[in-house]
């Protein structure tokens, strides 16, 4: 008679970031993802004091520390600066989902740098809606690293097109204070004026100021849900 192999192992998942979308999707883990094979390994935390919440065994105090945790699936929702610095040596050990989201905002949704940040200060004084940035997606990239995932999964996702193909129009906008905007259009090769063009728009609710949407919380919980390990790849959604 075979012996009984005993319920499958539940995948570990750790989760860098813990604010609104972090704290989330641990509390999904903790509440809904024993049935559903899923287990919180860790949350981890640029300021570690916000983490006191959670029990002690679930506070990853130092990212080098990640290889002792035995985790499946690494999800960062907290700074590209994270992903930038540690995504290679995360990916030697787990599976990398990164977050994907870029919005049309009212002008205190934006995180943004360097002149572009100049360009929104002066965009909130003159209280209109404001074009901030159009052209290329690759130089806008540094100028605003929370508010270009969207566009950057796009460029990902179109190879033949990339980062200098694919164009990025950002806007401030007052007038939605309380939802984030995606608009994506897609235009075929062919004469001007005549070529096929499909364009889609996204409306997420927010909360003023905020930089995620509400709806993004659950698209992010179904995307943890469908990723079941491919072997070391980031996975966008």
């Amino acid at each position: 008679m075979a012996e009984d192999a005993g319920p499958p192992r539940c995948r570990r998942v750790g989760i860098l970031g813990y604010g609104r979308l972090g704290q989330f999707l641990a509390g999904q883990l903790l509440a809904r993802g024993p049935p559903l094979g899923l287990a919180l390994a860790f949350v981890w935390a640029r300021d570690g004091g916000v983490l006191e919440g959670l029990p002690p065994p679930l506070r990853l105090r130092d990212l080098s520390l990640l290889p002792q945790m035995a985790v499946d699936l690494v999800v960062e929702v907290a700074h590209p600066c994270v992903a930038q610095e540690h995504g290679e040596d995360i990916l030697a050990h787990a599976d990398f989902m990164a977050l994907k989201v870029t919005m049309t905002k009212a002008p205190q949704s934006f995180r943004l740098q360097g002149w572009l940040r100049e360009r929104l200060v002066a965009a909130v004084a003159a209280g209109g809606r404001e074009v901030l940035y159009e052209g290329p997606l690759r130089p806008l990239c540094p100028l605003a690293p929370n508010n270009v995932n969207t566009m950057v999964a796009a460029a990902v996702a179109a190879p033949s097109l990339g980062f200098d193909g694919v164009r990025a129009c950002l806007v401030a906008d007052p007038s939605v204070p309380d939802w984030h905007v995606v608009e994506v259009e897609v235009t075929s090769v062919g004469d001007e004026g005549r070529a096929l063009s499909v364009t889609s728009t996204r409306r997420n609710p927010a909360a003023p100021g905020a930089v995620t949407g509400a709806a993004t919380r659950d698209a992010f919980w179904s995307s943890l849900l469908a990723c079941r390990g491919h072997g070391g790849c980031v996975q966008l959604c």
